[in-house]
């Protein structure tokens, strides 16, 4: 993988299972903020292409996700926005391989990326699960994914678990924001 930058001031990864309000919560925080987004690349990718990647396709995606967060670090190197929220991060792409494609070639790369990282928020699975078509696998798939998370996250410091509905998780991301950068 090409691309990794040095640790960079005010980089926080907001990364969950699907449907945990990842990007809900990631334009909120940016917008109290001043902050600027890095969106999820694969939702983009799903979106214009009308299915979800393939095996062979993965790679690239993460290393979409890991240019777009560079890009975005580059102008708040130059003076351009505080921080820097990204939605989901390179390390999600590569256990969704693990997950979907028993792969785990790509989570060397993207726990490489992840330390860059000033804090990541993990949010917890606790919402009710929305269907949105053909991007979302549901609730197995949402609970797999959430325990390889809790492997990978553990080599990762630091890492707020993010939980509650509402109010609650928002508050329980600002305190986590006040607190740990």
């Amino acid at each position: 993988m090409t691309g990794l930058v040095d640790h960079t001031p005010r980089s926080i990864c907001i990364i969950g299972a699907e449907c945990t309000g990842k990007t809900t919560l990631v334009q909120q925080l940016a917008a109290q903020t001043g902050g600027q987004v890095v969106p999820e690349v694969l939702r983009d990718w799903c979106a214009t292409q009308g299915r979800t990647p393939q095996a062979h396709e993965q790679a690239a995606l993460m290393q979409a996700q890991i240019d777009a967060e560079n890009q975005a670090l580059a102008q708040v190197n130059k003076g351009q926005g505080a921080i820097v929220f990204c939605d989901c991060g390179p390390l999600l792409t590569a256990i969704y391989s693990q997950f979907h494609f028993a792969d785990d070639r790509l989570l060397a790369a993207a726990h490489a990326h992840h330390r860059r990282y000033d804090l990541t928020l993990w949010l917890q699975p606790d919402l009710p699960w929305v269907a949105d078509g053909w991007q979302r696998d549901g609730l197995a798939a949402q609970a797999g994914v959430h325990r390889l998370l809790e492997l990978q996250l553990a080599l990762h410091v630091p890492v707020v678990r993010v939980s509650g509905v509402g109010a609650a998780r928002w508050q329980a991301a600002q305190f986590a924001l006040a607190h740990e950068t």
